[in-house]
């Protein structure tokens, strides 16, 4: 019988650390699986650690995870993926709320992930929401809602200064990599338009 760590986080620049440390600190844990930089929009089962912990578990296992959002990417991928681990005689224990069993822990379960089903959709909601206001802010005045000059991101560099600067030293995409504080992937797309 083994105690097992699932973590997900859906960015590669978000950390495990935090759930890692709400998880550990009983020291239970034998075993840990993780899926970094992976989205949540990817079935479980899909996965490649929640892939592997799936193999790794037997009869009688615990899997503890830091929330119900870390198992599936909606609410049915959550029930089928905490149903197919009950049915596989493994207890899910999540954070917060406890072990997870047949009957009225699937229920809990039910509810909790429709809750965050609805919230991912307000989220959307509100994306959407702030783009369209932000466009119609940028034709009108120039400006996005929030005193931005473009919608994405801003240039880290001025491409014709650095493609004019690179042909007038013959230097190497690395070399203006450095002379500008600019990755090499940034100085290749500028010198190639």
């Amino acid at each position: 019988m083994s105690h097992i760590a699932y973590y997900r986080v859906s960015d590669s620049s978000q950390s495990i650390k935090s759930q890692k440390a709400a998880l550990t600190h009983a020291g239970l844990i034998e075993d840990e699986f993780k899926d970094e930089g992976v989205s949540g929009a990817i079935p479980a089962a899909d996965r490649t650690g929640f892939a592997a912990m799936l193999a790794f578990v037997r009869k009688g296992d615990t899997i503890h995870v830091y929330a119900v959002d870390r198992l599936g990417r909606d609410a049915i991928d959550v029930q089928t993926t905490i149903r197919a681990l009950l049915k596989k005689g493994v207890t899910v224990h999540v954070n917060g709320l406890g072990p997870i069993g047949p009957g009225v822990g699937e229920l809990i379960v039910a509810v909790l992930a429709q809750v965050a089903d609805m919230e991912r959709a307000r989220i959307n909601e509100r994306t959407a929401a702030g783009r369209t206001l932000a466009r119609a802010s940028l034709a009108a005045t120039g400006l996005t809602h929030r005193g931005k000059e473009s919608l994405g991101r801003p240039a880290k560099g001025d491409s014709t200064a650095v493609k004019a600067w690179r042909a007038k030293k013959k230097a190497s995409i690395s070399e203006a990599a450095k002379h500008f504080g600019l990755s090499d992937s940034t100085v290749k797309r500028y010198c190639a338009a």
